[in-house]
């Protein structure tokens, strides 16, 4: 067991039953003409996290650990995108419409591509999910408990919403959460400070916060044992 300093308390990694988990670190929130610009956002402010997400898979591959990477998207049908959803952007900005990287979030798109930067190994679990949680028709519950997963780390984007949303999920199913504090982004900095707080208030009723150098810290204790 490694201890990890974090907020509010530490957090006791056992590197055998952690998964990391990058959320949707993909064209169509960090690059222009994506669903994060059609929303109205400033994207180049997600751009300053790909290096410490970066940074922190190679930590994460470097030590073994199981590494799930999501995507939010939808069918090219759009069947599993609810009218509410779709319909809150003007014409040519939804969800499914043509846009510079091909439709706005959905499946197989070039837009809806992760980053090269961050993009995916072999061997390590890609989750498409309709929803903001990773949790929401995909499955991932069952996959991570077949596998012995009892610890999450999360990284990605935004802190926010999917993140988040992701981490609440995960905290209601027994899991122990982490969120690495420089590996995640918002467009709104006053929103990242504000969840991260959340997360740890409480006691840490939803999980807790360290940063990347708290976590390889841990790592290299946990060698020089």
């Amino acid at each position: 067991m490694l201890n990890v300093s974090a907020k509010p308390n530490a957090f006791p990694l056992d590197p055998g039953h952690c998964a990391l988990v990058v959320i949707d670190m993909q064209r169509d929130f960090i690059e222009p003409g994506g669903f994060g610009a059609a929303l109205g956002n400033d994207v180049s402010r997600l751009a300053p996290v790909v290096p410490k997400v970066a940074a922190l898979l190679a930590l994460a591959r470097e030590q073994r650990l199981t590494v799930v990477h999501t995507r939010e998207s939808h069918l090219p049908d759009l069947s599993d995108c609810p009218p509410l959803k779709r319909n809150k952007l003007p014409a040519g900005r939804r969800i499914g419409d043509d846009g510079p990287m091909g439709r706005i979030l959905v499946r197989g798109e070039p837009g809806n591509r992760i980053l090269d930067a961050v993009a995916p190994e072999p061997g390590e679990w890609q989750v498409d999910k309709p929803g903001k949680g990773m949790f929401h028709a995909t499955g991932l519950d069952q996959c991570l408990r077949d596998a012995g997963i009892t610890q999450l780390i999360f990284a990605g984007v935004t802190t926010e919403v999917c993140v988040q949303t992701s981490m609440r999920e995960a905290c209601d199913r027994g899991y122990d959460c982490l969120v690495i504090e420089d590996a995640t982004e918002s467009y709104f900095p006053e929103f990242k400070a504000a969840t991260l707080a959340m997360i740890v208030a409480q006691g840490g009723i939803v999980g807790r916060c360290a940063s990347l150098d708290a976590l390889r810290r841990a790592f290299q204790q946990g060698a020089n044992a």
